[in-house]
């Protein structure tokens, strides 16, 4: 009969890695939507607050970082990781392309009534 040589190996440490460092970047979040900075507010970059960007930023972080811990990423070959983060994040950055344009469009109708873009 063959011996089961397998260790088990405990992975409480990376459990409270991963829970920190996700905790870390939510508590960020709140804080930084609670206090609303004035210089982050009163900053435009491509037509969004700072802000705005910040928050982008930090959650598009979160979503990497959880696929990579949850799903055990780390450990994948490098093209099944690529196939998997790269297409959530092209999908994700392309929502928030979409999101911004026609937000920016349905506030400018708002604002001045009637806005044509002529193509």
């Amino acid at each position: 009969m063959a011996h089961d040589t397998h260790l088990h190996k405990s992975n409480t440490k990376r459990i409270w890695t991963v829970f920190i460092i996700l905790s870390i970047v939510t508590l960020v979040e709140v804080i930084l939507g609670i206090i609303k900075p004035a210089f982050l507010t009163d900053t435009y970059f491509i037509s969004l607050k700072l802000l705005n960007w910040i928050f982008i930023i930090l959650t598009v972080y979160k979503a990497y970082y959880i696929t990579w811990a949850f799903m055990h990423m780390e450990g994948e070959t490098k093209g099944l990781r690529r196939s998997v983060v790269w297409t959530a994040i092209f999908l994700v950055v392309y929502l928030v392309f979409i999101l911004l344009t026609e937000g920016d469009y349905v506030h400018e109708v708002m604002n001045r009534g009637h806005v044509a873009w002529d193509f």
